[in-house]
Parts: C-alpha cells; sequence; structure tokens
C-alpha cells in the first residue's frame, strides 16, 4: 500500500491535465485514466473483479471489488443504470455500468479524479430523473384514452387525433445536452482497445453527431477530432 499515495499524486496530476469539463465547471478524470495509473504503479498487486447483481432487461447493477494478493478486499464500489436512457445506455448500459463501479471502487481507495461519482453517473442522476419523470407522465395519458375512446362509444361521434405538443427546449438546454453528450463520447472512445470496436461504436453513434452537425458546427468539428485522435492513439498501440 505504500505506492497508493504515489498513485494519488500522478492521478491528481491527471486531473489537471486530462480532466472533463462537467456541468457547473468541474473538472473530472476519467475511470479509464485512472485504471491505466493504478495498473502502471501497481502492476497485478491488486486484483479487480466485476459482478453483475441485476440484469433483467430493464435495470443493470454491477459491483466493483479491489482485492490485494491475500484476496482481502480493500475496496468496492457499485453502480446502477437503466436500459435505454441516454446515448450510451441505449446500446452498452452493462459496460457504462460496470465502468461506473470499478471508478467508484477506485473513489473507495482515493483514487476518485475530482468527484467519487464516475463521468456517467454524474449524467445518470438526470436520465434517471427523467425516466422516473416519464413513467409518472405516461400513466395519465393512458387513462385520458380510455376515457376518449368511452367518450367516442356513446356519442358514436369521431374524435379528432390532435397532434402532440413537443416541449421547445432553450438554447442553453441543447448546449448542455449536446455537451454531455460529447463527454460521453470522448470518454466511450477512450475505453475501446481496438479500431473495430471503435468504429462500431463511432457508427452507433451517428444519429446523435448528426444532430451535432445540424445545430452545432464546432462541437460536431470537435467530435471529429477527438474520434481521429483516438484512432492515431490505437494505431500506435497496434504498431508498437
Amino acid at each position: 500500500m505504500s505506492n497508493l499515495a504515489k498513485t494519488m499524486d500522478t492521478i491528481a496530476d491527471l486531473h489537471k491535465s486530462h480532466g472533463v469539463k462537467q456541468k457547473g465547471g468541474k473538472l473530472y478524470t476519467q475511470v479509464v485514466h485512472r485504471m491505466e495509473a493504478f495498473r502502471r504503479i501497481h502492476g497485478t498487486d491488486f486484483g479487480v473483479d466485476t459482478q453483475i447483481l441485476v440484469n433483467d432487461g430493464k435495470l443493470v447493477v454491477v459491483k466493483a471489488i479491489i482485492t490485494d494478493k491475500d484476496s482481502k478486499i480493500i475496496g468496492a464500489g457499485m453502480a446502477e443504470e437503466i436500459r435505454g436512457q441516454g446515448m450510451v445506455n441505449t446500446t452498452s448500459a452493462l459496460e457504462n455500468a460496470e465502468t461506473s463501479a470499478i471508478g467508484r471502487a477506485l473513489a473507495s481507495l482515493g483514487l476518485a479524479g475530482g468527484e467519487y461519482a464516475s463521468a456517467n453517473e454524474l449524467d445518470a442522476v438526470v436520465r434517471k430523473t427523467t425516466a422516473l419523470e416519464e413513467r409518472v407522465i405516461v400513466e395519465p395519458k393512458k387513462v385520458e384514452m380510455k376515457q376518449a375512446q368511452v367518450t367516442e362509444e356513446q356519442t358514436q361521434e369521431p374524435i379528432v387525433n390532435k397532434p402532440l405538443k413537443v416541449p421547445e427546449i432553450s438554447t442553453e438546454e441543447r448546449r448542455e445536452k449536446h455537451e454531455e453528450k460529447m463527454n460521453q463520447f470522448n470518454h466511450w472512445c477512450g475505453q475501446k482497445r481496438t479500431m473495430s470496436e471503435l468504429h462500431g461504436y463511432f457508427n452507433d453513434c451517428k444519429a446523435d453527431l448528426d444532430e451535432l452537425k445540424q445545430h452545432n458546427v464546432d462541437l460536431y468539428k470537435k467530435a471529429i477530432t477527438i474520434f481521429t485522435e483516438h484512432e492515431q492513439r490505437l494505431e500506435r498501440k497496434t504498431n508498437g
């Protein structure tokens, strides 16, 4: 454990050089960078294991533990994600939860990267709150529909379907939404270990990238730059 303080100092430096800006301007050091520093300094002195506690098609809960050479647990963390909530959880909820759990396990050792929660967990608060709000909204709509059907049967008069009003999103809200997606995009590009994984993820993000291109060209160009940098990273890794 004598090298743990050295790891904390290394991650503190990474926080300044590789920190990702979150809402409110705070910086966060991503799990991938903290894990690389952890392994570079400690090698295989510690073990990192993850366990799936829940995966029922809707909810994913993962626990991560860090053990020493004697298999004694010295750090642990848990994370929960809802499938389909947010860009990443549409295709990679399990991987997202696993990364978040590992981030929290590292944080329990003092390797928090600026915030105890992982980058995706910070965003998850918004996603999960939105999911709960959507559930509350859906139920009244079902009741209204049933009442409308009864009215039509009783009166035999056709009911005109009025188009639903889509709530307008402010420029500031759209900007924050795009910045969140950019942070997620950068994070998950950094998680990919092969060129095929990176390209596959890029294709999965096409709809979101097209939205960025339409509403925020500068941010779209930044996304392409990020993708290119990660391509070059993998090429250097492949070529030794």
